[in-house]
């Protein structure tokens, strides 16, 4: 018979110490997300079995769905987990805008390197996210739409005038697609100097935008 954690069903047998309902749910909550991360980082969605996120944290499955009502509420948490981390110190704890939103970007290849689990969940789900009726498809597809949006309006102020929507555009989705891709060849091989490798590649991708048409074509 497995045991049911206190937080999980209500107990008659005896007083307790006063407690703080709402932070104890959320530090639980929190558990629960930084374990389904790694389940679902190392096995995948469809492969990660909420039991094991439960092991983790000393709960039962059904705490974990007390918690988070289903498995794809869980998945989609995870995901925003993740990105409220990535801007957790920052003030109004928002992406900046302006060349600082580069520097951003660079500092989270720096962070990834300290949570392997959170970047191969990430990884694994966003692939995954590209199979019909998936789950985290539409935050997937969403998250990008924002963030594209976030880094092309940085490439317009950082231009001054100078560079236009649709070059934005195209260099928005090679920053992202850069950084991703990097991702993966860290987490297959950790020879590949993350951070480094994410400067070096938006720094390329910046001066080739702020050059506008007068930028080199070397396969042209």
């Amino acid at each position: 018979m497995v045991s049911v954690m206190d937080d999980e069903v209500p107990q008659k047998a005896g007083p307790r110490k006063a407690r703080q309902p709402r932070q104890a749910t959320a530090e639980r909550r929190a558990e629960i997300l930084r374990a389904a991360a790694n389940t679902f980082g190392s096995k995948g969605y469809l492969s990660g079995s909420l039991t094991e996120v439960a092991e983790q944290v000393g709960i039962t499955h059904a705490g974990v769905l007390h918690h988070f009502g289903s498995k794809e509420q869980l998945l989609v948490e995870v995901l925003e987990y993740r990105d409220k981390e990535d801007v957790r110190d920052l003030e109004g704890q928002h992406i900046p805008g302006g060349l600082e939103l580069f520097h951003h970007l660079v500092r989270t290849a720096r962070a990834n390197v300290d949570r392997r689990g959170i970047v191969q969940g990430y990884t694994v789900l966003t692939g995954e996210s590209v199979t019909e009726n998936h789950p985290a498809r539409t935050w997937v597809t969403d998250r990008f739409r924002v963030l594209r949006g976030e880094i092309r309006t940085a490439l317009l102020a950082v231009g001054n005038g100078q560079v236009s929507e649709e070059l934005a555009d195209c260099a928005a989705s090679s920053i992202i697609g850069v950084m991703d891709g990097l991702q993966v060849q860290w987490l297959l091989d950790e020879d590949v100097d993350l951070p480094v490798a994410t400067q070096f590649a938006i720094e390329a991708i910046l001066t080739a935008t702020l050059a506008g048409a007068q930028r080199p074509h070397p396969l042209s």
